[in-house]
């Protein structure tokens, strides 16, 4: 799976509740940087989304996905359980060498 299939999986696997699929694409020491929040580590990370989240019945709707030299961004659009939309989103993807997610800057 190559770095933009890694970075349109995350969401697929995020929206649909695949939480042991989601945690295999990302390392073990991943970063996750939120507005609201950072995560330090995979599990905490896969834990909140799993358990503590609010809203699980979302939707993310990816409009583009770019790459520069060391990175991969996504731009899209949080859609709530009707489909309206919550806020536009760009998060930008980090790679590990074994192309695992090491880190994702979240921009809302």
């Amino acid at each position: 799976m190559d770095q933009e299939s890694r970075v349109r999986a995350y969401y697929q696997r995020l929206d649909a509740g695949e939480y042991d699929a989601l945690e295999s694409l990302l390392a073990p020491s991943f970063v996750q940087r939120r507005p609201d929040r950072t995560f330090g580590d995979r599990e905490a990370f896969v834990t909140f989304m799993k358990e503590e989240r609010p809203l699980t019945e979302t939707t993310h709707e990816i409009t583009a996905v770019c790459a520069s030299a060391d990175s991969w961004a996504a731009y899209g659009r949080l859609r709530d359980a009707d489909g309206d939309e919550m806020f536009e989103f760009v998060d930008v993807f980090s790679f590990g060498p074994e192309r695992q997610i090491t880190q994702l800057d979240s921009h809302m």
